[in-house]
């Protein structure tokens, strides 16, 4: 079932009164997953507070209250967050940088104005509170052992959410894989398989031979999120789910996919190339944003996948938009 069909089968009529309570507040609204869970949101009948440091180019929708100002201060998060239910942490620093000085601010401000507000906080979470050997099939439970900064920095932002449920607050933590969909420009689909998006002559794959990787198309992760969301009334106040998405099992399915996608549409094949990780590993030493990424190598080195089991039960499905048609989605729009 594609997210579109879920989103038809499970769409409900908003009465005036729904209408008037259900509020949310997405910080990082424009961004990857951001723009995704607003644009869900507002066909869910939801009204949007977004928070931004620069209002200008924005664009028009009536549903959408912007409000200037940075995730950064806590004053800003605080008042932004008035008349909201729930609250999408979806920011993150720019540039895949600093996210040892600004991740854990700018939850401690939202947590600040969930406690205020008596919010509930949904957060995307990813792969990385696991190291290479967490194997393919990593439930909810499994011990988060981190082998890079970014991992550790991710466990700590869980151990402040479970804390905070445990002093009244409510939280829930949707993990996936890789990010990838039309509203993605800066993840590894597009900066590293296909980076001129449906124009690339030269496809570059990432993965070890043989080594499969999780994806998770934007679209199917803002439906889960938002069925949770309509369902948070039914959940502990501290809840983790994990979502399959796509897996890749031996890390040719994504760009074999895409290479087809390309060729349909252009009338010839890409040619795939080996990703130069080398590379990246020299221009490391003079990048800061090569150095963070070539951190998370060992994502392509070693497979690891998320299990669904939990997810499946409360909802009965995982929303799951078919390979092909999600790749040309977000080729069509890179």
């Amino acid at each position: 079932m594609t997210a579109t069909q879920h989103l038809q089968s499970t769409s409900r009529p908003i009465g005036t009164h729904d209408l008037e309570a259900s509020r949310a507040l997405v910080l990082g609204a424009t961004g990857n997953f951001g723009s995704a869970i607003t644009q869900r949101l507002l066909q869910q009948g939801w009204h949007v507070t977004a928070l931004k440091r620069d209002l200008t180019g924005l664009p028009s929708d009536a549903r959408i209250d912007w409000r200037q100002g940075d995730a950064l201060n806590q004053k800003d998060v605080v008042n932004a967050c008035q008349g909201c239910q729930i609250i999408v942490h979806a920011v993150n620093p720019a540039g895949y940088r600093n996210w040892e000085t600004l991740v854990i601010p700018m939850l401690e401000n939202t947590l600040q104005a969930a406690r205020h507000h008596q919010a509930c906080v949904f957060v995307p979470g990813n792969i990385y509170n696991f190291d290479a050997h967490a194997g393919t099939h990593i439930g909810e439970d499994t011990p988060q052992q981190p082998s890079s900064k970014k991992g550790q920095i991710r466990v700590l932002m869980e151990q402040k959410l479970q804390a905070f449920a445990q002093q009244g607050g409510r939280c829930v933590v949707v993990r996936c894989g890789d990010f990838f969909g039309p509203s993605s420009n800066s993840g590894w689909f597009e900066k590293g398989i296909a980076p001129k998006g449906a124009t690339s002559k030269r496809l570059f794959n990432l993965a070890e031979p043989g080594i499969g990787h999780q994806w998770a198309y934007i679209p199917d992760v803002a439906e889960v999120m938002m069925q949770l969301i309509l369902r948070r009334h039914e959940l502990p106040d501290f809840a983790r789910f994990h979502m399959a998405g796509h897996w890749d099992h031996d890390g040719k399915q994504m760009i074999n996919t895409a290479a087809q996608v390309i060729a349909q549409q252009r009338g010839s094949r890409p040619c795939i190339k080996t990703f130069p990780w080398w590379l990246i590993c020299a221009a490391s030493v003079f990048n800061p944003t090569y150095k963070e990424l070539l951190e998370m190598r060992y994502l392509w080195q070693h497979p690891l996948h998320l299990s669904n089991e939990k997810l499946i039960a409360l909802l009965g499905t995982e929303p799951h938009t078919p390979l092909k048609e999600a790749i040309t989605e977000t080729l069509n729009e890179s």
